[in-house]
């Protein structure tokens, strides 16, 4: 329990880091927000009516005190690039992301475990081979350009999948249609999110489930006779379990921020694009609730993997 408690403390020093270089990083960056929302024929005049609008005029300590209250209370303010509550904006737009970003990482990591299980099983074999050049392949090349290389042959040259957008437009009428066009819309992205991520997951458990198999304790299950199943599926696989839960709940950031490129590619309605767009318009509310929000998930993550580590191992609990 203290242990736990001390994490805690960590992780809210970490997010009091967090909140403090949001503010004044976005601050000290080349650039003026004023100069992305007003028109350059604006007279000096109407330039300080905006900044007096925005609280840009109000000395650094009270522009400080403000944008903590908004950020503690998730109410983040208005955002410069749309004039509405940022918390609408992220509202709009997040279920977009986690509708792709979630059964994105839930396939890969399923698709990747379960090859590397094969490929572990069947060692020096052509399966075997053909799962590590693969999975070597699928994380060697940056992600926008499979993910433009796909738009170029199953979009455009062979138009199977949207060109672009979260939806058609007009959107088709009728509850289910328009469904059905959101889930075609998705397809692609999830399609060039699981061939990118795959990869580093069928390596990594190939790896551990080669040492694994090679245990003292794997080997006497062999001997006594149990099922080939059982001693992979409940005594070497569920050895590694514990790492391969931690590092599903710790690539989820990961997989949010990159969002970023997956959406601006496919110019998806989301959270990653609009993180972009807030950031390239120096668009402080929009920007510094997306990156706290972002640092959220993180903690959030790497508390929840310590919770589950001591839950599906044993041995953590008898060391605490």
């Amino acid at each position: 329990m203290t242990s736990f408690f001390r994490r805690l403390c960590g992780s809210a020093a970490v997010l009091a880091v967090v909140l403090a270089l949001n503010f004044f990083l976005f601050r000290v960056m080349p650039g003026d927000p004023l100069t992305a929302i007003m028109d350059p024929r604006f007279s000096p005049e109407a330039k300080q009516q905006l900044a007096a609008q925005w609280g840009l005029n109000r000395p650094m300590s009270e522009q400080f005190a403000v944008y903590i209250k908004e950020m503690l209370s998730f109410r983040f303010g208005l955002s410069m690039m749309t004039g509405q509550p940022v918390w609408d904006e992220l509202k709009n737009r997040v279920p977009n992301t986690v509708a792709l970003l979630l059964p994105a990482l839930i396939l890969s990591a399923a698709l990747g475990v379960w090859l590397g299980v094969k490929a572990a099983l069947a060692r020096g074999s052509k399966a075997e081979r053909l799962v590590l050049v693969s999975g070597a392949i699928s994380f060697s090349f940056p992600s926008f350009f499979v993910q433009l290389l796909l738009l170029l042959c199953f979009a455009y040259a062979w138009p199977v999948f949207p060109l672009r957008g979260t939806t058609s437009i007009p959107p088709p009428e009728g509850l289910i249609t328009a469904f059905l066009d959101y889930l075609w819309h998705l397809t692609l992205p999830l399609l060039s999110l699981v061939l990118l991520s795959f990869g580093g997951w069928a390596l990594y458990v190939r790896n551990m489930m080669v040492k694994t198999l090679g245990e003292d304790y794997v080997l006497m299950a062999r001997a006594r006779g149990l099922s080939r199943r059982r001693v992979v599926w409940n005594h070497a696989f569920r050895s590694i379990l514990p790492p391969v839960l931690t590092i599903f709940l710790l690539s989820l950031p990961g997989v949010v921020s990159g969002a970023v490129i997956t959406e601006t590619v496919f110019s998806l309605n989301g959270a990653g694009r609009f993180l972009l767009e807030a950031t390239n318009s120096h668009d402080y509310p929009s920007a510094g609730a997306a990156f706290f929000l972002l640092a959220l998930l993180t903690v959030a993550c790497n508390l929840l993997a310590d919770l589950i580590y001591v839950l599906v191992d044993p041995r953590v609990r008898r060391v605490r």
